[in-house]
């Protein structure tokens, strides 16, 4: 008798709102495999009572988990948990699930940030945690409604030079859901080449509080955060990953294929006031390890200093 799927998504943001309700929805009802959705406030209770309302151009769809809870033990033990929430909740969020959590479950963490893996790994120190990141411009619209507003929506995980039958599985269910999904065995490279776009991004839209457009239009601003673009990429070159030659190019090349008005979900949170941001794993994280190996990062240290004031830390 084949036993059932369990996967928790744990934040139904923009990220796991848009891959969750994909998954929910092709599977609802499906005898081999449960989605459930661990979520809060308001935002639950309209799941609840209406399931979850997914948007991407012209088509929508109703998302309905097997379960959405709250309260993790509701659920049982996982075999897989997918963590999209910010990073300033990580911690909080993986020791509430706990009662999810036993020595074969499996944690995929799509956050911001390079340092997901071994924060997790500090509380489950033995299980599998897997590196992984998303490509996608979506958002929560309102409660119960995500909008996927881009023209990319691309997940890749994995470890390296490693792969499973159980990582294989988790590929399989994603490409059934029509999710793009890609199981990578060099996905240190995957996830740093997108840090250094989202690190340096968030670090000079919060610092400058202008958007993208604005800082392309700026050579003196450009120029700064090109600097912020190299100072991240030698830290990433020291801990022997491998990316591109190119990547300041390819990276400027991004921010300026962008939308003006686009910016980073760092700089919103700063404009909202809103009193968690994730200064400590977009901009301080880079201090940090050019600290741990002797290289100096002038412009980030400039920067942070003067949005940790912002911040108010």
């Amino acid at each position: 008798m084949m036993t059932k799927t369990k996967i928790i998504i744990a934040g139904i943001g923009g990220v796991g709102g848009y891959f969750g309700g994909l998954l929910a929805n092709h599977f609802y009802d499906n005898e081999n495999v449960e989605i459930n959705f661990f979520a809060r406030g308001q935002h639950l209770k309209e799941i609840q009572a209406n399931g979850l309302k997914v948007i991407k151009g012209e088509s929508e769809f109703i998302a309905k988990p097997t379960l959405a809870t709250d309260n993790p033990a509701e659920i049982g033990i996982a075999n897989f948990i997918i963590i999209t929430t910010k990073s300033y909740d990580l911690e909080a969020v993986i020791k509430q699930l706990r009662p999810c959590i036993n020595q074969d479950t499996i944690i995929l963490p799509l956050l911001n940030g390079v340092d997901s893996k071994e924060r997790i790994k500090d509380i489950f120190p033995d299980n599998i945690v897997l590196d992984g990141c998303a490509y996608i411009v979506s958002r929560l619209k309102q409660v119960g409604v995500i909008e996927n507003s881009g023209n990319i929506q691309t997940l890749y995980f994995g470890l390296d030079n490693f792969v499973s039958d159980k990582l294989l599985l988790l590929e399989n269910l994603l490409k059934e859901a029509n999710i793009e999904i890609s199981l990578s065995k060099n996905i240190s490279t995957i996830i740093w080449e997108k840090f250094i776009f989202i690190s340096p991004t968030a670090t000079a839209t919060s610092y400058f509080d202008k958007c993208i457009g604005e800082l392309i239009a700026d050579n003196e601003k450009l120029k700064m955060t090109t600097t912020l673009i190299e100072e991240v990429k030698q830290i990433a070159k020291v801990k022997q990953i491998y990316v591109s030659d190119e990547i300041t190019e390819k990276t400027v090349n991004k921010l300026k294929a962008l939308p003006f008005e686009t910016t980073s979900s760092m700089h919103t949170d700063f404009k909202n006031n809103k009193p968690h941001n994730e200064l400590k794993s977009l901009t301080e994280y880079v201090i940090k390890e050019g600290r741990k190996y002797n290289l100096a990062t002038p412009m980030y240290m400039e920067m942070y200093e003067e949005l940790k004031k912002k911040s108010g830390i």
